[in-house]
């Protein structure tokens, strides 16, 4: 994967430990979270010594107890762990009362403020460039994720509502984030994604103060060789499908980036390939950006791979360069060979059986 560069350090302080908390929630989270660990312990002495911390969370725990996120979890994280591991959750479409998405939660309680999927394809050749070689910067906090919705009986019949809440300083900081990431990627290249036609004072609001990070205070030309352009959502869209080449960093709305980086997973084969991080200041998280597959949960088949690339950005996050590119190298090598895959990619291999071979590279 080309996304090697630290684009924040969390902590400077040493770690003689590294406290994991590992949340599988639903579903396939429950068979790609051990791998995930499996490619952490693999590594040795290249990271301190980890211990890892098993939490709840999720819908099938809401079933169970009538909680998506119990106290417990947050403390733990907050209190106990460096950073933490996210598998899947299984957020119903249909509204169920008490219930809402725990890792929606987890990204506001814990200020999680920054969504970051890399999206790149495998070169043919170790030393080859990548199809697809982008990142997606998706603000984690705002939009309409806020879930302020509200249903009445108009004369129309029912009427619902929804508030979207885009803020400067929510813009802002992932904007910052994003012109970080694009500084230390080779293109320096950042698109802002926006409806701001429509949408004119909501995406007015984040295009603007986006656009404005350079010109911050204390900034000082920092970003000048970062270039910067913008595209509207939709044609962002069809032009990721024609011309994936033409992007590198892309910062987005909640809504927007959720949707885009889902799309741009296509272009690579599949999901199960796509990691991300739930980034802040203070505490970061590894997720997978694939959800909790219920068709195909307990049959042993869920690509581990989009969950051991995360755990690999979550240390690389956290300045364990050398251990996020020994992962990052074995899993590019399980898929250039093509040997051992799961269905999702065309091959017949278990999920266990990939993570073995994971593992062994490592």
């Amino acid at each position: 994967m080309a996304f090697r560069t630290p684009f924040r350090s969390v902590s400077t302080r040493a770690r003689q430990t590294l406290r994991i908390g590992m949340i599988p929630a639903d579903g396939i989270g429950h068979e790609v979270l051990p791998g995930a660990k499996a490619a952490i312990q693999a590594l040795g002495s290249s990271i301190p010594k980890t211990e890892f911390v098993d939490l709840l969370a999720g819908f099938e725990y809401f079933t169970r107890t009538g909680t998506a996120l119990p106290e417990d979890t947050v403390q733990a994280l907050q209190n106990d762990c460096d950073c933490a591991m996210f598998g899947a959750v299984s957020s119903p479409s249909r509204k169920v009362a008490g219930y809402s998405s725990p890792i929606v939660a987890l990204r506001k309680k814990l200020d999680l403020y920054a969504n970051v999927r890399p999206v790149t394809s495998v070169a043919s050749s170790p030393n080859g460039q990548p199809d697809v070689d982008l990142v997606v910067v998706r603000e984690n906090t705002e939009c309409l994720y806020v879930k302020d919705e509200t249903q009445i009986i108009g004369p129309n019949g029912k009427e619902a509502r929804a508030i979207r809440l885009i803020t400067e300083r929510a813009s802002r900081r992932i904007g910052e984030m994003a012109f970080k990431i694009a500084l230390n990627r080779p293109r320096k290249h950042l698109t802002i994604i926006h409806k701001s036609n429509v949408l004119s004072i909501t995406d007015g609001l984040f295009r603007e103060t986006v656009r404005a990070v350079p010109t911050l205070p204390g900034v000082d030309g920092k970003y000048g060789s970062v270039t910067v352009a913008e595209q509207l959502v939709d044609s962002a869209v069809y032009r990721l499908f024609r011309e994936p080449h033409i992007y590198d960093v892309m910062v987005a709305p909640n809504l927007y980036g959720d949707i885009i980086s889902d799309a741009a997973a296509a272009l690579v084969g599949s999901l199960g390939l796509v990691p991300s991080v739930n980034a802040g200041d203070t505490f970061v998280m590894g997720e997978p950006v694939h959800g909790s597959a219920p068709d195909i949960a307990g049959q042993n088949i869920a690509n581990p791979l989009a969950a051991i690339r995360s755990a690999a950005l979550m240390l690389r996050h956290l300045g364990y360069t050398d251990g996020a590119d020994r992962i990052e190298r074995a899993a590019d090598e399980v898929i250039r060979e093509g040997k051992c895959l799961t269905p999702d990619l065309g091959g017949k291999s278990k999920t266990t059986e990939v993570v073995d071979e994971v593992v062994r590279r490592i």
